[in-house]
């Protein structure tokens, strides 16, 4: 029997979540070269958010990790279909992309943790599963504040003195410089806007008990701790903090996700902040900054008890970037000639890096598969995107799918590498750097966010 079928209001809420914090020794990515999980700082989570309206279930997991390939999110999502048949396609599994987590994919010189790898899938599923067995009447509300001061565009017009190295086009020279760490002062601007908007969705209990915050904010990550530090970075001191200002329950899940941060970060290269310099600090900072902005906004949402969900989920073929017959050799020639156990990340080390990945590359199909959905919970709509999306991106989509009613989460549904408009590959920069990391064709961003705004407008329509 269920016992909330009489209930006056026809959605349920339920969340979850379980720690899926790696041993001590697992490999950690995010890097160009392999880290290892030396010490704990704070625990890592799945955390699982489901929501129920008449017959249409979807379930929200954002997950503390780097990268979450498509094919291992697809077979988590058969699992949790199998254990609480939730639809496939009403899904969401996001990673928040701190850089301090137990590595399931490949990436660069970094590879998966093959341990790790098989201990987490049903930690997630159990997870959404916990969440579906919490549910309970509750309402929803969709908010958004303005946190301008912790985004940065981490991609820089340099002055004509310095010329950006670009590792794959031969030693070529590129137009933008990311992250110029050390080149501060040849600095001539940052290349483009950011998102400022943390937007969130809020659930309460009818019995006015907070069950769970999603909130959205497209910062890449903090990075303030050494390499083999385990943390959840900003996102886990957000949903702390969070938590205690709404004098919430044990029970009580915050969540951050990433949005379209791709090009975004705190790394503060012109020194137009005074940030604390201790380990953790920073990231302690900015996650209480922005749980402080959310929990001052509340007073102004608007509560939903019979929001509608609808779901769309679709995967676009996109094209892959591979190198030709004469840079496929030429690459060959740099690998068999470098010495990966003892590289430097310098401009020669860049170089045998990204000669390896051109290998691997061209070892991959020619189209890839590539995830895009829309959730509507009422008044609101979240986009999901596959990808490190960049802010043009997101800001483009919240102009025209109703703005403080709109996020974006990025990372979501699997992995498939940075999404960078057309135009950037005209100027180059980190992002843009053919690789497993950025192998998507060069028209991939705009296919993929006319697709998105489809989805958007049709469950909209609903």
């Amino acid at each position: 029997m269920n016992p909330h079928k009489n209930h006056s209001s026809t959605l349920l809420a339920g969340a979850a979540k379980t720690d899926i914090t790696p041993p001590l020794g697992t490999f950690v990515n995010g890097d160009f070269v392999s880290h290892y999980a030396q010490w704990i700082h704070d625990k890592l989570y799945a955390k699982a958010l489901v929501l129920q309206s008449g017959d249409a279930f979807v379930a929200i997991v954002i997950v503390d990790i780097c990268v979450l390939p498509k094919e291992y999110v697809d077979d988590i999502k058969l699992l949790i279909v199998k254990q609480t048949g939730i639809p496939f396609q009403n899904i969401l599994i996001a990673s928040t992309h701190t850089h301090a987590a137990g590595s399931v994919a490949s990436v660069y010189l970094c590879a998966a943790d093959l341990s790790y790898s098989k201990k987490l899938p049903p930690l997630i599923a159990n997870a959404v599963t916990k969440a579906k067995q919490n549910l309970r009447p509750a309402k929803i509300a969709f908010g958004s504040v303005s946190v301008p001061e912790h985004v940065r565009c981490r991609r820089y017009f340099m002055n004509e003195e310095y010329q950006p190295f670009n590792p794959v086009s031969g030693g070529g020279v590129d137009k933008i410089k990311t992250n110029p760490f050390g080149k501060e002062r040849q600095i001539v601007k940052p290349q483009s806007d950011t998102d400022p908007e943390v937007g969130f969705i809020a659930i309460k209990s009818l019995d006015e008990q907070w069950i769970s915050l999603l909130a959205n904010y497209s910062l890449h990550y903090v990075g303030d701790w050494d390499n083999g530090t385990i943390t959840a970075d900003y996102f886990g001191f957000f949903s702390e903090v969070i938590q205690q200002k709404l004098n919430a329950g044990e029970d009580f899940i915050g969540m951050m996700s990433n949005g379209t941060s791709g090009n975004i970060n705190i790394w503060d290269f012109q020194q137009t902040a005074n940030y604390p310099d201790c380990k953790f600090e920073k990231s302690k900072f900015i996650g209480k900054d922005i749980a402080e902005k959310v929990f001052q906004s509340l007073q102004y949402l608007q509560w939903e008890e019979e929001p509608a969900i609808e779901v769309s989920y679709t995967e676009l073929m996109i094209g892959v970037r591979k190198p030709d017959a004469k840079e496929l050799e030429q690459a060959k020639l740099v690998v068999a000639n470098s010495s990966y156990e003892n590289l430097e990340i310098n401009d020669e080390g860049l170089q045998s890096i990204y000669a390896r990945e051109q290998i691997l590359l061209n070892e991959l199909p020619n189209e890839l598969p590539f995830p895009v959905q829309a959730i509507r919970i009422g008044e609101g709509t979240i986009g999901a995107i596959a990808a490190e999306v960049f802010a043009e991106t997101g800001l483009w989509l919240k102009e025209l799918a109703g703005k403080k009613k709109y996020f974006t989460i990025g990372l979501a549904n699997g992995n498939c590498g940075y999404l960078p408009p057309a135009h950037e590959f005209e100027v180059g920069g980190y992002e843009t750097w053919r690789s497993r990391t950025s192998k998507l064709e060069k028209t991939a961003e705009e296919k993929v966010r006319n697709k998105q705004l489809e989805l958007i407008k049709s469950v909209q329509k609903k």
